[in-house]
Formats: C-alpha cells, structure tokens, sequence
C-alpha cells in the first residue's frame, strides 16, 4: 500500500521549493540537499491548504514560486520582476503582517481517494526519475568504456613505438 503524503517546504536560492513526499528523506532526495535542512531548521512540514492542494496536484514533482512572494507554486517559477526601490522604506502599513483569519473545517470525514491518487502518483514520479537515473548511468559507464579503449589503443601504439 502507498505511503500517506505529506507536503514539505523550504527556501533554496532565488525559490521557495514545495514538494509533496512520503517522507522527510524523500523530499530532501528531491531536492538534492546533502545536508538534513528539517535540522537546521530551514525547511518544514507544510499545512497551508493552497500549497497542500498544489503539491497533491503533482506529487513527487518539486514545486517552485519565487522566494519571499505568495505566489503559486509551479514547476517552472520565474524570477519576480518587480523589485522595487531598495533604499526606500516600506510604509507602516507595509510593514504590518497581514492577519489571515483560519479557515473552518467541515465535520466530515475526509475523503481519502485524491491522497491514495496522489500516493500513487508520487510512486510513479519516483520511478520515472529513478529510469532516468539509471538512463544517465548507463550512459556515463559506455562513455567510461568508450575513453578506456581509446586510452588502451593509444597505450598499445605507444608501447609498440
């Protein structure tokens, strides 16, 4: 059976980076850290039902929206544009966060049919990458074997010289 998902968030570089993953490990692998960002605290398990809903939409697929924005998050994030005047000063009113009033939740049961889709979909992302993976392996070692002829042939010729 398929692992429940669970949607992650952290900010590398220019782009905040969503991914919906089974596990934290599973998320860290997808967005290539080398180092546990959950421990040093700069990347965490996300709630905000807008991005829970884009990650579910395409799981296993990191998400991306430009850093410090409130953007969607999609595959293919461009950089903001409009960055503004970095010597001015935000008004009081800009620098007030906004409140944002919590959403109600329904007394149903939630329906587990798009989580077990989404579960799936993951699974199948994952194989799809760990093809390509093995596709660029095999590629690399034909070319190791390619360059170690060559290097054979011209040792063969250097020997008999």
């Amino acid at each position: 059976m398929a692992k429940k998902l669970k949607t992650y968030k952290t900010s590398l570089g220019f782009f905040d980076l969503a991914i919906a993953a089974p596990s934290m490990k599973a998320a860290l692998e997808a967005w290539g850290a080398d180092s546990n960002l959950f421990q040093q605290g700069a990347a965490k398990q996300s709630e905000d039902p807008d991005v829970v809903a884009a990650t579910m939409a395409r799981p296993g697929v990191v998400l991306k929206r430009p850093v410090g924005s409130n953007g969607l998050f999609k595959e293919h994030a461009e950089l903001p544009t409009n960055l503004g005047d970095a010597t001015a000063r935000p008004s009081k009113a800009a620098r007030k966060p906004a409140g944002r009033k919590p959403k109600k939740t329904s007394s149903r049961p939630a329906d587990k049919a798009p989580a077990q889709k989404a579960a799936v979909a993951y699974e199948r992302e994952q194989k799809r990458r760990d093809r390509e993976r093995a596709r660029e392996e095999a590629a690399r070692q034909k070319e190791r074997e390619h360059r170690q002829q060559a290097v054979d042939k011209a040792q063969s010729a250097l020997d008999k010289g």
